[in-house]
């Protein structure tokens, strides 16, 4: 009952917004005092409700209904049903030949306003439903005890997907397949699936993401085949992620002028030397190539770190796991703040610009750490680096290396254009939040 109480709830919700758009940007229409814009017939509510009927039945075929995804999931498939609603109205009008007698500014207008505010609506109104227990979904997770932890974490920290841990009273079961045979997973499934409706297995390989694959079937011998892809080795992939990057460098490179007047004027000011610091990074195919960044340390910055480190000796085994100083007296006033707010690696746009970066990617490795990637050197090292990564969005500093590496592997076979959006999106939050940084 209460799974069909919350779906109603969220589809009546969703509704109430469309309509709330509709007068909102009905508004904006009538009052847009353009001389070149063509004159605005009024639309009535029920000649637009067939666009509120094909949203609702886009979001409903993606499921958003059904499962209780998580905030960027849910975001995606919103997206996408806006994009194909829009493709659909579009079409409809132009087929039944009365597009002429609807604004289509109105429509663009209104796919425009929806596409901005929806995602920020669905966290709203998931947010004041799941502050009731009725609404919250009892899981029970079955596996190693660390896996559990991590899941049981998540659905402590993830409010949005409305779920508590319970290993009495449950309506949902995730059964974590690693360190379990065929034959006691089989078992397990059976005994649950009479307990619950629905039970969620996560795969054994968990360094892929099964959500991109397509699943074939061989239905003469009962049996699936998933593909696995990796993705950044693809030539298709890598020419869209490139061209996307150089898009995004030529629209935010006046701003990056300004700033960097200012940052010149700070760093200028602060301490002796250069404003750019150079250092010869790792690149794709492992070729050998100079990042710019802004200079953080003073010039006679190696004395301060040799002096600093016979005092303080516990520093040189943190390096030796994090590839970070805790507290590096190399580093100006001005610095410090450029290292915290990540400003310092705003040069990197000009690496971008010149084919050498990306904007997500790994992370661009030193010479000396070259050793260190071990036998996933050659996979790191087909990509080019970028300025921001999955590393950088999961913890930073404060991730050992042996993990940053985990996650640079998890990257590379899993990317897709959404999952660079997320990462920059996530990049900006880390950054306000000074995330680990040092």
């Amino acid at each position: 009952m209460q799974k069909y109480i919350l779906k109603s709830l969220l589809i009546i919700s969703d509704i109430i917004w469309m309509i709330t758009v509709f007068y909102i940007v009905f508004y904006i229409r009538q009052n847009l005092n353009i001389e070149t814009l063509p004159e605005f017939s009024s639309i009535a509510l029920k000649d637009f409700s067939f666009v509120i009927f094909i949203i609702l039945l886009l979001f409903y075929y993606e499921k958003i209904y059904d499962f209780r995804f998580d905030f960027w999931q849910d975001t995606l498939k919103i997206f996408k049903s806006l994009v194909i609603s829009f493709l659909i109205v579009f079409s409809i009008l132009a087929l039944t030949k009365t597009n002429l007698e609807f604004s289509r500014l109105f429509i663009i207008l209104y796919f425009i306003i929806a596409f901005i505010t929806f995602p920020f609506f669905k966290r709203f109104i998931k947010s004041v439903l799941f502050r009731f227990d009725y609404f919250k979904e009892k899981v029970l997770i079955i596996g190693k005890e660390s896996e559990k932890k991590i899941f049981e974490k998540e659905l402590k920290e993830n409010w949005y997907l409305g779920s508590i841990y319970s290993n009495e009273d449950f309506d949902k079961v995730i059964i974590l397949s690693e360190g379990f045979s065929i034959q006691e997973l089989s078992n397990l499934i059976e005994v649950y699936l009479e307990k619950v409706s629905e039970i969620f297995i996560v795969p054994y390989l968990k360094d892929i993401n099964f959500i991109h694959s397509n699943i074939l079937e061989y239905s003469n011998v009962r049996l699936n085949t998933i593909q696995v892809q990796n993705k950044l080795l693809i030539k298709k992939n890598l020419i869209i992620k490139n061209l996307i990057d150089k898009i995004i460098s030529l629209i935010i490179l006046p701003f990056f002028i300004l700033l960097h007047i200012f940052i010149f004027v700070l760093i200028k000011l602060d301490s002796k030397g250069s404003v750019f610091f150079k250092q010869k990074r790792l690149g794709k195919d492992g070729k050998i190539f100079e990042v710019y960044k802004y200079r953080t340390m003073y010039k006679d910055g190696d004395k301060l770190l040799k002096k600093y480190l016979q005092l303080n000796p516990y520093e040189i085994e943190h390096y030796k796991k994090f590839h970070k100083y805790q507290n590096d007296p190399r580093v100006t006033k001005v610095g410090k703040f450029l290292r915290t707010t990540s400003l310092d690696e705003l040069p990197q746009i000009i690496n971008v610009l010149k084919g050498e970066m990306n904007f997500v990617g790994p992370r661009p490795y030193m010479i000396d750490e070259e050793k260190k990637l071990g036998e996933h050197k050659e996979l790191i090292l087909k990509v080019k680096p970028g300025i921001t990564g999955l590393w950088q969005v999961s913890g930073r500093n404060e991730l050992e290396f042996k993990q940053r590496i985990e996650l640079e592997m998890w990257y590379i076979k899993n990317w897709s254009i959404w999952a660079d959006l997320v990462i920059l999106m996530k990049t900006i939050k880390v950054v306000l939040k000074k995330t680990g940084a040092k």
